[in-house]
């Protein structure tokens, strides 16, 4: 193997989109208008289902995991695009970097998880309704969204630590708005051939195996929704499903065209378009997709609204009765 001078790299420069520099202000407005909505969105589920006791259930905690685990995602990564939009070319610590690229694989990881459990739940809701109660209790629904945070953390942090101690020298420059894995590698001055062959194995089983479940709970989901007599009961059954296929159909879209795919790291100019997908439209869409047909969210909302109008006007008409006998 050739052997290169290597230097210490303190710092990466991330270059965005060096296409779109001509119309930098709109791109920034549009995606800091998308980070604001999933930001609010997100904020939007964690409140209600904080709020309503009759959204404390194991659906809606799971959702929760998903809504706080989208906040953190697309502001792990979309914070940085923003600064290119900025100021164009944008310089991050190697740490910062490090540590950017090590959350950003591992909360996509812990989504990965997240779906197939909640996929899992919707299989128990609607296949087996009476064991439903039994089955998931409390304390199983903490085990799973804690197993999917942990089981995250733990798959990817091997590569993490081999790809922060890898030598890199003769450039800096990412061509991505954030530190994304393929783009550290090419920048080695070892050989990551191995490496790479390692993370797309890793990949391929972890996001193939995930992505069966799903698919195998849904063959049964769909074969007892089939079998239903009632049509509207068909529709609803249904319905409580469209919301996560939606978001499973999306995500996992995404991930396979950018990671579980040979050659992954070839083209990171479509890697980059895609990862806007994962990292901005998806955070954005996902809240709305989960609530603007949801019956129960919207009455949990009416009652959240109603009970803090009665709030204000009994606060409001014990004043000004407070103010007439102070008159009198």
């Amino acid at each position: 193997m050739e052997v290169r001078n290597t230097s210490t790299v303190t710092e990466f420069v991330l270059l965005g989109f060096p296409s779109l520099h001509h119309v930098r202000s709109l791109c920034f407005s549009v995606v800091l208008l998308m980070y604001s909505l999933s930001i609010l969105g997100n904020g939007f589920i964690l409140f209600i289902v904080f709020v309503d006791p009759k959204l404390q259930t194991p659906m809606y905690g799971f959702l929760c995991n998903l809504a706080f685990l989208e906040i953190c995602y697309t502001s792990t990564a979309v914070l940085t695009l923003l600064q290119t939009f900025v100021i164009g070319r944008t310089t991050i610590c190697y740490c910062c970097c490090m540590a950017q690229s090590f959350f950003i694989f591992c909360l996509g990881t812990i989504e990965l998880l997240l779906l197939t459990v909640m996929s899992f739940d919707r299989y128990i809701a609607i296949c087996h309704p009476l064991r439903y109660p039994v089955i998931m209790t409390k304390a199983l629904c903490f085990q799973l969204a804690i197993g999917a945070w942990l089981a995250g953390f733990l798959d990817i942090i091997f590569q993490g630590v081999i790809v922060w101690n890898l030598p890199y020298c003769d450039s800096n420059v990412i061509d991505h708005y954030f530190c994304d894995f393929g783009p550290l590698l090419s920048l080695s001055c070892s050989d990551t051939r191995h490496l790479e062959q390692t993370g797309l194995l890793s990949a391929i089983v972890f996001v193939l195996f995930t992505f069966l479940l799903i698919v195998v709970s849904y063959i049964f989901i769909i074969s007892t929704v089939l079998r239903i007599a009632s049509a509207s009961d068909r529709k609803k059954a249904f319905s409580t499903c469209t919301s996560h296929l939606t978001v499973v159909s999306i995500t996992y879209g995404a991930i396979m065209f950018m990671y579980v795919r040979p050659n992954m790291h070839s083209s990171f100019h479509f890697n980059k378009v895609v990862a806007v997908l994962n990292s901005v439209i998806a955070p954005m869409l996902n809240p709305y997709i989960y609530t603007i047909r949801n019956v129960e969210v919207k009455q949990a909302f009416r009652r959240a609204v109603y009970k803090k109008g009665t709030c204000f006007k009994e606060m409001l008409f014990s004043g000004s009765n407070g103010s007439r006998q102070d008159q009198k």
